[in-house]
């Protein structure tokens, strides 16, 4: 019996690795884009993240509904099951990647961002004249 639910964990954790490796090759191309500026790429890459996010979801609740109450960690105290355990480290090595690249990617739109509102500043500026309250403050 625990043989056999570790067999299908190890199928699902590879489904899931699977998953995740594609996740982030579409975040490593999203980077690409940030970095070339490539409005409509990014768009496109976008929606392909978000198809790959609902895949790694579906497959996180095939997981969840297998193991039950139990975590991975614990399967893995109960059974040590050598590539039951190589799977799961490769998972985790994965799943870091992917929160580096996602902050990368963050960090980068956030700049990009900025600088695209401080141009606009500066070749629209606030034209109102500014008017104090009865604080010393200006009103906007």
């Amino acid at each position: 019996m625990i043989n056999e639910i570790v067999v299908l964990l190890i199928k699902v954790l590879v489904k899931e690795k699977k998953a995740l490796n594609k996740l982030l090759e579409l975040l490593d191309k999203q980077y690409e884009l940030l970095m070339n500026k490539d409005i409509f790429g990014l768009e496109e890459v976008v929606e392909k993240i978000q198809h790959c996010n609902k895949e790694v979801a579906e497959i996180e609740i095939e997981r969840r509904k297998l193991l039950g109450n139990f975590t991975i960690t614990d399967v893995l105290k109960n059974t040590e099951d050598i590539e039951l355990d190589n799977v799961y480290r490769e998972i985790k090595k994965v799943l870091n990647a992917i929160q580096l690249q996602k902050d990368t990617n963050e960090l980068l739109l956030k700049q990009q961002l900025s600088l695209t509102n401080r141009l606009l500043t500066i070749i629209n500026p606030n034209r109102e004249v500014p008017v104090y309250n009865s604080y010393g403050n200006i009103n906007r």
